[in-house]
């Protein structure tokens, strides 16, 4: 698939971004805002002040809080809103467009509070089409039905509306299904890769968010750069345990959507999550400051839900633990890095079974 339109549901940030960058590649490309005020100001301004100050939107993009005009005729449908809402979204355009889209593609990166599930899986069940089956992360069914693929990496939607160079990964169970999406992004600036390993892409993508707050915190302290350093090599070595425990691939986690975002989240002076937590190491109070920004801050509701997710299997997570100790539970947060540096003391291998280097 190499031409066809792409509808991107979600005008913040990342999809503005990602509508841009498919317009710029020539093919037709329709970006969905839910609210027609919001959606007629961008249209006739071409700039999203609210989530992407400074950047132009291309002509080419079409802008419309009409679903059902983005849904219509789309090859390729890409749902860049947040992971609490998009179940909701994505049962309105079914709703809305029953034929059409081939593929279905998430860009939030999250776990559903509630159900603890991922995006792809919350995509695989709303696009059943009203036909009440239960089907897994591979797609909705049969070969005529809607495929699903995710999106994720290392990219601030900014440097990427702006074209400069970045590289990003579609994961999906069929390599077509990958490859359509891959189609629709690919550019001169950025760079995209395939992967089968769902699983490995949205665990990475969603965890590197909980190890930007902690690490803001520990920036946020004043600890130095040699803590920042620590959280962030055992936080990737976390979110590898509980993605291989989910039968995940262990070198998902050393490519772009796990060390490459990783790093990204936790040193980027644009990471939202990496700010919420050194608001919460300056010790200002975390609901004011989520409330001072229009920006969805994913890490906080996936400290929670990952919690959840590695207790039921079994699954150690001790960072994890004290950034919702810290968030949910009013800890200290300098009390929370003595309990990390007082832990029992461990080998660096442990927690890998099958996978670990043994002497």
């Amino acid at each position: 698939m190499t031409d066809g339109k792409v509808a991107v549901l979600g005008a913040g940030g990342w999809g503005t971004a990602l509508a841009s960058v498919v317009a710029t590649n020539g093919r037709p490309s329709w970006l969905w805002a839910r609210r027609p005020e919001f959606a007629a100001e961008v249209a006739a301004t071409r700039c999203n002040d609210r989530y992407l100050a400074g950047v132009r939107i291309p002509d080419e993009v079409h802008v419309t809080s009409e679903l059902g005009d983005a849904l219509e005729g789309a090859a390729v449908v890409i749902l860049a809103v947040p992971s609490h809402g998009l179940r909701a979204v994505l049962r309105e355009a079914v709703r809305c467009h029953r034929r059409g889209p081939r593929v279905f593609a998430s860009a939030a990166k999250g776990l559903e509070t509630d159900t603890f599930k991922r995006m792809s899986e919350v995509l695989a069940e709303e696009l059943l089409l009203g036909q009440g089956k239960s089907v897994g992360a591979e797609g909705a069914g049969g070969p005529e039905e809607p495929g699903v693929a995710v999106i994720s990496g290392p990219n601030f939607a900014a440097e990427v509306a702006r074209r400069q160079p970045a590289a990003t990964v579609v994961a999906s169970a069929r390599r077509e299904w990958a490859e359509a999406v891959q189609d629709a992004l690919v550019s001169p600036a950025l760079r995209v890769y395939t992967s089968p390993d769902v699983v490995g892409v949205e665990i990475a993508g969603a965890l590197k968010n909980v190890y930007a707050i902690c690490t803001g915190i520990a920036d946020g302290l004043g600890l130095g750069l040699n803590a920042r350093a620590a959280v962030i090599t055992r936080g990737l070595a976390e979110m590898t345990r509980l993605g291989v425990a989910l039968d995940a691939h262990p070198l998902t986690f050393s490519g772009l959507a796990g060390v490459g975002d990783l790093l990204l989240t936790c040193t980027g002076d644009l990471s939202r999550n990496r700010r919420a937590g050194l608001a919460i190491g300056r010790g200002e109070n975390l609901e004011r400051h989520l409330g001072s920004t229009p920006m969805v801050v994913e890490g906080v509701r996936t400290t929670a839900a990952a919690r959840d997710l590695a207790a039921r299997g079994g699954v150690e997570m001790p960072i994890l633990e004290q950034v919702y100790q810290v968030i949910f539970q009013g800890k200290a947060p300098a009390e929370a890095v003595a309990d990390l540096m007082t832990r029992m003391r461990r080998s660096e291998n442990d927690g890998y079974g099958e996978h670990a280097a043994t002497w």
